[in-house]
C-alpha cells in the first residue's frame, strides 16, 4: 500500500473513532435521561423493541455496506474508479428494496412480534422504529461506497446527525407522551431512531451529488473491465450474505436475551413487572458499555477495506501492520474500559442515573460482570475486520454462531437459577465472546502468520491497567471521606486516565505510530519523547 492509503487507514480509523465517541455521547445523553424519564419499567418496553430493529437493520447495515467497501476498495486498487461507482449503483438499488421490505414487515408484524417476547406494551415502539429501517439502508449504500474509496468523513458526520437527531426528537417525544403512559412514552423515544436516520439520510446524500458533480468525469474515464449488474451483484452477495448470517448473529444474541430472560424469571417466581425491571437493568448497562465497543467498530469498519486494498496489491508488509495496529490500538482502548467499568460499576451507575437509585444499584451488580466482555467483544471485532478484508468473511460468523450456541445454553441454565437470576444472561453472553474470539484469532493466525509482540502489546498496557486499577479504586476510597460520592467518582475516573496515560508513556507501550492516531499527534510525540529519554 502507498504511504498515503496506509495514512488514510490510520486516519479513516481516528475520523470514525471521534464520530463513534460523539455519537454514543449523544446515545448516552438520550438513554441515562430517558432511563430517569421513563425508569426501568418503560426502559423495559423499549429494550424489548430495540432487538427487533436490531434484528432486521443487520441486513441493510452489515453484510451489504461491507461488501460495497471490500468491493469498491479492490477496484479503486487496481485503477477502475467506474467499477467501484457501478458497483455503488447497483448495490444502492439493492438496499433500497431491503429497506422497503424490512420495513414494512417490522410495521405488519409489530402486534405478533410483541405477543411472541411476551411484552405486548412494546408494540407501539416496534411500529415507531419502522420507518427508520428504510432511511438507514439509504444510508447504507453510500456509507458502503465512501468507506470504500477510504474517505470515512461522509460516515462520521452521517452518524452524528442521525443521533443528534435521534437524542433531540425521541428525548422531546418521550416527555411529552410520559404525560399519557409510559408504552407511549417508550414508543416516543424510539421514533427518535426515524428520526434521525431520515436527517442522516439526507445529508449523506447531498454529500454523494457534490461527490458526483465534482468527479463524474473522472469516474467517467477510468472503465477498465464492463462488469454485468448481475456479476456485481453476485459478487456482493457472496460477500455480504456471510457478513450478514455473522452480523445477524450478535442482534440474535439479544433477541434470546429477549425470548428467554423474560420466560426464565417467570418460571423461577418473579412477578411480570419484577422481571420487566430487571430486564430493564440490563439495558441500562449496556449504555456504558457501547461507548468504548464504538471506538473498536469503528476500527473494524476502518480495516475492511484497507485490509483489501492490500490484499489486492499483494503487500504483505502494509498487511501485517495494518493487523498489529488494528490489534494494539483495540487492547489500549478495550482494557482500561473493562477494568475501571468494572471497578466503578454501582458508583458510575448511581451518577448517571441519580434518580434512579434501585435501578442503578442492581445495574451496577449487572456491569460488574458484563464489563469484561469489553474486551473479548472489541478484540472479536477487530478480528472480524481483518478476516472479512481477507475474503474470509464466513469464517466470524461461524465462530460468533458457535459463541451464541454457547450463550444460549448456559442463558437458559443459569437464568433459572434462582441466586443468579439475570446475571445468568450477562455470564452467558461473556462467554460467548469469548469463545468467539478465541476462534476468530486462531484464524487470523492460520491465514495471516502474523505474530504479535506479547510485552509490547500485552505485557505492557497490563502493567498500564493494574496501576491505573489500584489509583482508581483506593482515590475513591479516600476521596469518599472528604466529598460526595459523586464528585469522588469523577475525579476518580479522571485520576484513573491520567495515570493509565503517564504509565504507556513510562513502560513505552505506546510508539510513534500510535502518535498518528491521535490529533496533533507529532506535538504530542515530541511531548512524549521526554519519558522515552534513557
Amino acid at each position: 500500500m502507498e504511504k498515503g492509503n496506509s495514512n488514510s487507514f490510520i486516519k479513516g480509523a481516528f475520523i470514525l473513532g471521534i464520530a463513534a465517541i460523539i455519537a454514543k455521547i449523544l446515545g448516552a445523553a438520550f438513554k441515562i435521561p430517558l432511563g430517569n424519564l421513563i425508569a426501568d419499567t418503560g426502559m423495559g418496553y423499549y429494550n424489548s423493541a430495540y432487538p427487533i430493529y436490531a434484528a432486521l437493520l443487520v441486513v441493510s447495515t452489515a453484510g451489504l455496506p461491507a461488501a460495497i467497501a471490500k468491493m469498491v476498495s479492490e477496484r479503486v486498487a487496481l485503477g477502475d474508479r467506474y467499477g467501484a461507482h457501478r458497483v455503488f449503483k447497483v448495490s444502492f438499488l439493492i438496499l433500497v428494496i431491503i429497506g422497503l421490505f424490512t420495513s414494512v414487515a417490522l410495521f405488519i408484524g409489530a402486534r405478533p412480534i410483541s405477543n411472541l417476547v411476551k411484552n405486548h406494551k412494546a408494540y407501539y415502539s416496534m411500529i415507531a422504529l419502522s420507518p427508520a429501517l428504510f432511511f438507514v439502508s439509504i444510508m447504507s449504500s453510500f456509507r458502503g461506497y465512501f468507506q470504500g474509496l477510504q474517505n470515512m468523513k461522509p460516515t462520521a458526520i452521517s452518524q452524528i446527525i442521525e443521533q443528534f437527531g435521534r437524542f433531540a426528537v425521541g428525548l422531546y417525544l418521550a416527555y411529552q407522551f410520559s404525560k399519557v403512559s409510559l408504552e407511549k412514552a417508550a414508543a416516543g423515544a424510539t421514533f427518535g431512531a426515524t428520526a434521525g436516520a431520515f436527517l442522516g439520510s439526507i445529508f449523506i446524500t447531498y454529500i454523494y451529488l457534490t461527490y458526483r458533480k465534482n468527479k463524474f468525469g473522472q469516474i467517467k474515464n477510468t472503465s477498465i473491465n464492463q462488469e454485468s449488474s448481475a456479476s456485481i451483484i453476485k459478487n456482493l452477495l457472496l460477500i455480504a450474505i456471510p457478513i450478514t448470517i455473522g452480523a445477524a448473529v450478535l442482534p440474535l444474541m439479544n433477541l434470546i436475551d429477549t425470548g428467554i430472560v423474560m420466560r426464565r424469571l417467570t418460571a423461577i417466581g418473579y412477578e411480570y413487572d419484577t422481571a420487566n425491571r430487571l430486564w430493564g437493568q440490563i439495558g441500562l448497562g449496556n449504555n456504558i458499555i457501547n461507548l468504548p465497543q464504538a471506538i473498536t467498530a469503528a476500527l473494524q469498519v476502518s480495516l475492511v477495506p484497507a485490509i483489501a486494498y492490500v490484499v489486492a496489491r499483494r503487500d504483505r508488509v502494509q498487511l501485517i501492520q495494518n493487523i498489529e495496529t488494528g490489534v494494539r490500538v483495540t487492547l489500549l482502548i478495550a482494557l482500561p474500559a473493562a477494568v475501571g467499568l468494572s471497578i466503578l460499576s454501582e458508583e458510575i451507575m448511581l451518577l448517571l442515573y441519580p434518580s434512579q437509585m434501585e435501578a442503578a444499584i442492581g445495574a451496577g451488580e449487572i456491569l460488574r460482570i458484563s464489563a469484561w466482555g469489553v474486551v473479548f467483544l472489541s478484540l472479536f471485532q477487530t478480528f472480524t475486520g481483518i478476516l472479512q478484508g481477507l475474503g474470509k468473511q464466513l469464517i466470524p460468523a461461524g465462530n460468533l454462531l458457535i459463541g451464541a450456541l454457547l450463550k444460549l445454553v448456559l442463558s437458559y441454565i443459569l437464568i433459572g437459577i434462582p441466586a443468579i437470576n439475570i446475571k445468568g444472561a450477562v455470564i452467558a453472553t461473556l462467554a460467548g465472546f469469548i469463545l468467539a474470539c478465541i476462534l476468530n484469532f486462531i484464524f487470523v493466525k492460520i491465514y495471516t502468520r502474523v505474530k504479535f509482540n506479547i510485552i509490547q502489546d500485552i505485557i505492557k498496557p497490563i502493567i498500564a491497567v493494574i496501576t491505573m486499577a489500584l489509583v482508581v479504586k483506593y482515590s475513591h476510597i479516600s476521596l469518599g471521606l472528604f466529598i460526595s460520592s459523586r464528585m469522588a467518582t469523577v475525579i476518580s475516573i479522571a485520576l484513573g486516565a491520567f495515570v493509565y496515560g503517564i504509565m504507556l508513556l513510562l513502560t513505552r507501550a505506546l510508539n510513534d505510530k500510535d502518535f498518528e492516531l491521535m490529533p496533533g499527534g507529532k506535538k504530542l510525540y515530541r511531548i512524549a519523547k521526554i519519558f522515552y529519554k534513557k
